[in-house]
């Protein structure tokens, strides 16, 4: 499927270009975006390489990732990063992640991005379940994950390698029924097109 284009009240989901590079690098080269992210922050070229990739793989097919630039409708300012991996080990299943930048936190735009990838994971995707893991500190994730009707399903001990320490990873997941019958967690969204 591609490309992708959701939209919500102030937040849009779009494919990345290779004009996203220094937007990106705002959110996955920044010590406070990246401090609960599995990685350390990564360099421009770093950043290039993971848009190239991504590029790449969107027009796969079939396809396996969606790595998408979350953009500001009001200001067309990327914002976000989010991603949906498709789980070759369950059926109809998908990883998640997602990562906005400091400039953008606290203002709700998690909660929103969030929900839009569910709906392409959901809706355009036909997926059973997604699931996605947090640092064991990151409170705020752990609250956008609960506003949008995910289950904190337990700990993957020791899961990531970070800084020389191995971290827990909490797992937080949400099963198509259970989307489906929580209205509240995903109104209709605003100019919700997409495209297959």
């Amino acid at each position: 499927m591609y490309p992708i284009n959701r939209s919500s009240t102030r937040l849009a989901l779009r494919e990345l270009s290779v004009e996203d590079v220094n937007a990106v690098l705002a959110i996955y080269g920044s010590p406070q975006a990246t401090e609960h992210l599995s990685f350390e922050p990564r360099s421009r070229e770093q950043v290039g390489q993971i848009i190239a990739r991504s590029i790449a793989g969107a027009t796969e097919r079939p396809r396996r990732e969606f790595s998408l630039a979350v953009i500001e409708r009001k200001s067309s300012v990327l914002v976000g990063f989010g991603r949906l991996a498709l789980d070759p080990h369950q059926q109809r299943g998908a990883t998640m992640g997602f990562a906005l930048r400091p400039e953008a936190w606290g203002v709700g735009y998690g909660v929103e991005m969030v929900r839009l990838l569910l709906n392409v994971g959901f809706d355009d995707l036909n997926l059973h379940r997604i699931w996605g893991a947090r640092s064991p500190w990151n409170e705020a994730s752990a609250r956008t994950m609960a506003a949008v009707g995910m289950v904190e399903e337990g700990v993957i001990r020791e899961h990531v390698l970070k800084g020389g320490v191995w971290r827990d990873s909490v797992v937080h997941a949400i099963l198509e029924r259970e989307w489906r019958a929580a209205p509240a967690a995903h109104p209709p969204a605003a100019g919700g097109q997409h495209t297959k």
